[in-house]
């Protein structure tokens, strides 16, 4: 996929990228959508470090569109907070503000776009969906696979590094999940899904 990447002033796009913040969360499922950032950061030459709504962001410019890149530092259930801030602040539309996050009832190295939707149990969408007032923004989910077994503590999977050919399934689909979402803001919403949605490539 050609990029073409600038600065750029007021965004009318945002990407938030969830995650929680810290070393000791670097590598979980629950930071594949933190991962999905430091992909786009690279692939447009960018660095998502500018302290500001309660985030690391950087402003670029993607095939013309203006937009924001964002990594709320608010721990995961208060993604929301940082997300509003910056919508409020840019008057970014819900419509524009694409949200990358993990899921769990997706294969581990899947992805999926869809164009709104519920929260699906994710505190982290849950909490955007507060702060925002409406379930209608874009978000691209990203396959960490469930756990093994029912009795398996959700939160601990979650927050399970991964390793060897796992961890490469994941950082494939956060670069994919990546790709997806500078596709959203170029080609649409359609072709996006139509290109994106189902298994690993």
């Amino acid at each position: 996929m050609k990029i073409e990447a600038a600065k750029a002033g007021k965004p009318g796009w945002i990407i938030a990228f969830l995650g929680n913040p810290g070393i000791k969360y670097s590598g979980t499922r629950h930071n594949a959508g933190f991962m999905a950032g430091d992909a786009l950061g690279k692939m447009l030459g960018v660095r998502i470090t500018r302290a500001a709504f309660r985030a690391l962001t950087a402003k670029t410019e993607i095939n013309g569109e203006k937009v924001l890149l964002l990594k709320p530092q608010t721990y995961m259930n208060l993604s929301g907070e940082s997300v509003a801030k910056a919508a409020r602040y840019y008057k970014v539309p819900a419509e524009h503000i694409i949200v990358l996050s993990d899921e769990m009832h997706l294969a581990l190295g899947s992805i999926r776009v869809r164009t709104k939707g519920s929260a699906g149990g994710h505190n982290g969408l849950k909490n955007i969906i507060a702060e925002l007032g409406t379930e209608n923004f874009p978000r691209i989910r990203i396959g960490v696979g469930e756990p093994p077994n029912p009795e398996y503590d959700m939160k601990d999977w979650a927050l399970t590094a991964l390793k060897n050919a796992d961890a490469e399934l994941l950082g494939a689909a956060s670069a994919r999940a990546a790709e997806a979402a500078v596709s959203y803001i170029t080609e649409g919403a359609e072709k996006t899904m139509n290109k994106y949605n189902g298994g690993s490539q």
